[in-house]
């Protein structure tokens, strides 16, 4: 029977990528990349290839694999796994660049910040500190190839080779025999008298001097130049001279270094160390202290090294995310750090948390998602948008905080792109006729106006035709006089969307009845609106044949392949139960009329009245709610319609969707021979230099919008008006009726006085 031996090395979990090995390591070891077998993680393999007549070199080798897997400390190069066979020996760590190589590519790449050199000084210092103060260890090899880089820019110690015993424990220092690496001995070395005092770390803090000055200069070329500073910034010179200082006896300890570094103006006292120490020790941090952590986080971000951000803020915010329970103040600096990310970066680490967060019930995080929503929202896939995220978002219509009802209503700009059929043009259109209709505060029927106006495009041609004339007609009638502009401005955006008939029957007698506005900015909005539409319709008159190719270019929202658009649900024509909205006392004809078309808002939405303490503590919303995001939604859709609408330009300017609910600017002046409207007489004796008659007009109801209908669309061109008219005078004929029934009862009871017990009543 035969018996084969087992390859160790081809065992070994670990293999080397075949390149050549990184330079600037002088010794016996050659430091390769490599990464494990069974995930393809990247680690670093140092290699030593055991040569025959070497046995000194081999000695030093396999003490120092032995201390790389008995030091652990987070400054000391990581040990991950070890190989020692007759022919080699392997050390695999952390994936790692010397130091000299990583500093060349950085001033390639446009330099090395102070911020960085600062903690990575810092980082050196304190495993030194370790080595000597805890450990009674003599590094004995401190110089740039004992320094490596790790992917998030942390400065490691290696080069343990040389170690040796503080307290004479196994004999003196080993001897080097590498010139390259014995021009960093101290001069005290040369003295074999013994008579020279020092410390034991003297000869360590030399040679950190050495590191020092070749960090800011380069190659340190003798011992000599180390006299001049150099480039050594002047806030860490004095400390500088102190380790290279000819008496060994003066050279600090390192943690007196440390100290004397992060003193109030010294080199190491800055944002950078100071957010560094706190991630180290973040597990033993108080609740509040991690809050106030976070929130400040994201202003020094932006000065912070992207490899920083990326392998180690980030995952400390992921961290305090899922397990600190930190909640929303590590949105901001979680979205910060996700711009140094790839796509597919982006989309394993942070799209899930924030799936996640949306499911939140805390109110602080729902607002502050909304809010920066167009940050993450490229990253997010359709079926991820329609399943996780907007059956969350959708709640946000109902909240009783106005600020979320309006972000709410905002965000809406970002998704509906990515919405499918049902959720656009049913469950979101029976929320916006709601808000609309029924929401209290005037700026969110304003925005809700505007957003309709804005996502119009993306809506299927059935919805479109149904809701889009009845909406914005609706917001003309709006008490908000904002409301009212920004139901002409989405007659505007959506002009294209509109037939030839709908144009001259529904849409112009609209328009018509808003010059007369008490608000001069609606009437202005008004008569730019009607001569953009008679110049389209004149257009049209002028040439019938471009009748076809304007009803024909409406744009179409493409339906996924192997979706089938559904239906719009219709919902039940009952009338609504609110006394709030209608008053009880309808006339038939009105009632009649009203019950004959779909009703989107007839559902019971719930209580949507605020609390005084809500109200008080809202934010910006009431004065800043204007779609701020709205410009980066593309019109494109909305342009696409050339010849003959040249006149729509001007409204993608001038009636600009994003004034809002703010005063307009200054005014286009209007085209030539066109009459202001105070310049005209309005039917009575006064000149028109007497000022704006609309000045006299009454201002609106204060009372919210009657819910109209924004289902089959029941416009019947101008008997609307007379219906009204009608409806009107019959509640106020039947409240004279019963006021004089009431005067009369009243006059019989007195006449009779009181009824004594028993009686009948006669008459």
């Amino acid at each position: 029977m035969w018996f084969f031996a087992r390859d160790p090395v081809r065992d070994f979990p670990f293999e080397l990528i075949p390149e050549p090995p990184e330079g600037g390591l002088p010794g016996p070891w050659a430091l390769h990349r490599g990464r494990k077998k069974a995930t393809g993680s990247p680690v670093s393999i140092f290699v030593y290839d055991v040569k025959p007549g070497a046995e000194e070199q081999t000695q030093v080798a396999k003490a120092a694999f032995k201390r790389f897997k008995t030091l652990r400390h987070p400054n000391i190069l990581a040990y991950i796994d070890g190989l020692e066979t007759e022919k080699c020996l392997h050390v695999v760590t952390e994936a790692v660049t010397p130091l000299g190589i990583y500093l060349k590519a950085r001033v390639e790449a446009g330099g090395l910040k102070e911020l960085e050199i600062s903690w990575g000084l810092h980082q050196i210092v304190k495993a030194l500190s370790f080595l000597v103060n805890d450990c009674s260890l003599i590094h004995n090899n401190v110089c740039m190839a004992a320094v490596f880089v790790d992917r998030a820019g942390e400065w490691k110690l290696g080069g343990l080779d040389y170690m040796y015993s503080a307290q004479g424990n196994g004999g003196g220092p080993p001897r080097k025999g590498i010139p390259e690496l014995e021009q960093y001995d101290p001069p005290e070395l040369a003295d074999s008298s013994g008579r020279v005092v020092r410390e034991k770390w003297s000869a360590d803090m030399w040679r950190l001097g050495c590191l020092i000055w070749e960090v800011f200069n380069g190659p340190l070329p003798r011992a000599a130049a180390l006299r001049n500073p150099g480039k050594i910034p002047k806030t860490l010179v004095p400390h500088y001279c102190e380790l290279v200082g000819a008496n060994p006896k003066v050279r600090p300890n390192p943690a007196r270094f440390l100290q004397n570094c992060r003193a109030p103006g010294g080199f190491m006292s800055n944002r950078f160390v100071e957010t560094n120490l706190f991630l180290e020790e973040i597990q033993i941090k108080e609740p509040a202290e991690k809050q106030k952590f976070f929130q400040e986080l994201s202003k020094s971000l932006d000065a912070f090294p992207e490899d920083f951000c990326r392998h180690k803020v980030l995952p400390q915010l992921l961290t305090a995310f899922e397990f600190g329970n930190a909640g929303a103040v590590v949105l901001t600096p979680l979205f910060k750090v996700g711009k140094f990310l790839s796509a597919e970066e982006y989309q394993q680490k942070i799209i899930p948390v924030v799936v996640k967060m949306f499911s939140s019930t805390d109110r602080a995080m729902r607002i502050r998602l909304l809010q920066q929503m167009e940050q993450f929202i490229q990253y997010l896939d359709e079926p991820t948008v329609n399943t996780q995220i907007f059956p969350h978002v959708v709640h946000g219509f109902l909240d009783t905080n106005p600020a979320i009802r309006e972000q709410t209503v905002k965000s809406m700009l970002l998704l509906a792109p990515k919405l499918n059929e049902a959720n656009l043009n049913v469950e979101l259109m029976k929320h916006f006729a709601r808000l609309q209709a029924k929401d209290e505060q005037g700026p969110i029927r304003c925005n809700t106006t505007v957003c309709l106006g804005k996502i119009g495009s993306y809506l299927s041609a059935s919805t479109r035709h149904r809701v889009l004339t009845s909406a914005f007609s609706r917001a003309t009638r709006d008490p908000f006089a904002p409301s009212r502009v920004a139901g002409v401005l989405g007659f505007a955006a959506t002009h294209n969307l509109y037939s030839m008939n709908d144009c001259a029957q529904k849409i112009l007698p609209v328009l018509c009845g808003l010059t007369v506005d008490p608000e001069k900015s609606v009437r202005d909005q008004a008569f730019k609106a009607i001569r953009s539409f008679l110049s389209k319709l004149e257009s049209v008159s002028e040439d019938p044949t471009q009748l076809e190719e304007v009803e024909t270019n409406i744009p179409q929202r493409p339906t996924p392949e192997g979706v089938p658009a559904p239906a719009p649900t219709p919902v039940p024509a009952t009338p609504t139960t609110s006394g709030h909205w209608e008053t009880q006392e309808e006339d038939k004809d009105t009632a009649e009329d009203s019950s004959t078309a779909d009703r989107w808002d007839d559902e019971d939405w719930g209580s949507l009245e605020e609390a005084e303490s809500v109200l008080a503590q809202q934010d910006d919303w009431s004065t800043g709610g204007q779609v701020s995001r709205a410009s980066q939604v593309s019109n494109s859709d909305h342009k696409s319609s050339k010849s003959p609408e040249s006149d729509w330009s001007s409204w993608e300017a001038e009636g600009s969707w994003e004034q809002g609910w703010q005063e307009p600017s200054s005014q286009e002046p209007p085209p030539d021979g066109t009459r202001l409207a105070s310049e005209y007489n309005w039917g009575g004796p006064e000149s028109s230099d007497k000022g704006d008659p609309f000045a006299t007009l009454s201002a609106r109801p204060s009372t919210q919008p009657r819910p109209d209908s924004w289902g089959e669309d029941n416009w019947e061109g101008l008997e609307t008006d007379s219906r009204q008219v009608k409806a009107e005078l019959a509640r106020k004929k039947r409240e004279e009726r019963r006021r004089e029934m009431e005067a009369k009862r009243a006059e019989r009871k007195v006449a009779k006085g009181p009824m004594k017990l028993g009686a009948r009543k006669l008459d």
